[in-house]
C-alpha cells in the first residue's frame, strides 16, 4: 500500500469441529482423570479402588483410539494427548501406588525404584512414538506384536502384588522384598525387545468363535463373583504367553526370510540360479 503501511492482518480463525470428533479426546481424558484419582485412593489406602481406577482408565485406553477410527476423529493431537494421558495413568499412577503400598519401607532406595519404573514407561512410550513416526514399513506379521510390554499391560503386572494381597491375604505380596525385584523386573520388561502378542491384531478361527465368546463370558462371570482371584489367574496367563509370543515370533521371522531368500535365487528372467545348494546353505546360515 501507498506510504508502507501494511495492511491490517486478521486473526485465523479456527475451523468449526463437530461434537462427535471430540468424543475421543473427552474419553482421553476421562481415562487420565480416573488414573489420578488412583493415586488419590492410595493416599488415602483406598487399595481397592485404586486398582479399580487404573483398570478403568486401561479400558478407556483401549476405546478411545477405536472411537477416533470410527468417528473418523484421529488426529496428531490426539495422539500426543493420549500418550500423555499414558503416561500418567500407567506410569506414574502404578509407580506412586508401588510406593505407598511396600516401597516406602525401603525409604529413598524404595522411592528410585519408583522413579525406575515410571522412567521405564516415560522410555517406551517415547519409542513407541518415534516407531510410529520413522519406522520403515515392516512385514505384516510383525504387526501382530508388540515390542515388549505395552504400557496397560504393564501397569496391570506391577499391581498384581497388590492384588495378590487381597486375594491371600497380607504377609507375603506386601513384602518390599517382594515387590522391588518384582517392579524392576516389569520395568526391565516394558523397555525389552521382547516380542509380545498384540491381541487386537489376532484372528480367530471360525471354529474358535464360540469356544471363546463362552469363555469369555465365564470370565465376565467369575470377574464379578470372584474378581481379585480372576484377575490374578488373567495376569498369571499373560506371564505364560511370553514364551509362547517369542517362539512364535521367531518362527515367524525364520519363515519370512526363508521365503526373501527363495525369491532372491530366482534370476530377474525368472529361472531358478545354477547352483541351487548354494541358496539352500544361505537359508541355513540365517
Amino acid at each position: 500500500m501507498a506510504g508502507g503501511i501494511d495492511p491490517i492482518r486478521r486473526p485465523r480463525r479456527f475451523k468449526a469441529m463437530s461434537l462427535t470428533r471430540l468424543v475421543p479426546n473427552v474419553a482421553t481424558i476421562m481415562g487420565m482423570c480416573a488414573g489420578l484419582t488412583s493415586i488419590r485412593f492410595a493416599m488415602q489406602d483406598r487399595w481397592e479402588a485404586a486398582v479399580a481406577a487404573i483398570l478403568i482408565a486401561g479400558i478407556i485406553d483401549g476405546l478411545d483410539g477405536r472411537l477416533a477410527r470410527m468417528l473418523n476423529a484421529s488426529s496428531r493431537f490426539g495422539g500426543e494427548l493420549d500418550s500423555l494421558s499414558d503416561f500418567v495413568c500407567f506410569g506414574v499412577a502404578p509407580a506412586m501406588m508401588l510406593y505407598f503400598w511396600s516401597l516406602h519401607e525401603f525409604g529413598s532406595i524404595g522411592w528410585a525404584l519408583s522413579l525406575l519404573f515410571a522412567v521405564c514407561m516415560m522410555l517406551r512410550l517415547a519409542r513407541f512414538n518415534t516407531q510410529m513416526l520413522g519406522e520403515p514399513e515392516l512385514p505384516t506379521w510383525a504387526y501382530r506384536f508388540f515390542t515388549g510390554v505395552p504400557a496397560p499391560a504393564a501397569a496391570a503386572l506391577a499391581m498384581w502384588p497388590i492384588v495378590l494381597t487381597f486375594q491371600f491375604g497380607k504377609g507375603i505380596f506386601d513384602s518390599p522384598y517382594i515387590v522391588a525385584p518384582y517392579g524392576v523386573i516389569i520395568a526391565g520388561l516394558m523397555v525389552s525387545r521382547l516380542p509380545t502378542f498384540s491381541f487386537k491384531k489376532v484372528k480367530v478361527p471360525r471354529a474358535w468363535v464360540l469356544p471363546l465368546m463362552l469363555a469369555f463370558g465365564a470370565s465376565v462371570a467369575f470377574l464379578v463373583s470372584s474378581p481379585w482371584l480372576t484377575l490374578s489367574a488373567i495376569a498369571a496367563i499373560y506371564f505364560a504367553t511370553f514364551p509362547l509370543s517369542y517362539r512364535s515370533y521367531r518362527r515367524m521371522g525364520v519363515e519370512h526370510q526363508q521365503e526373501e531368500d527363495a525369491a532372491d535365487e530366482v534370476d530377474d528372467d525368472g529361472q531358478p540360479d545354477d547352483d541351487p545348494e548354494e541358496g539352500l546353505n544361505r537359508v541355513h546360515q540365517n
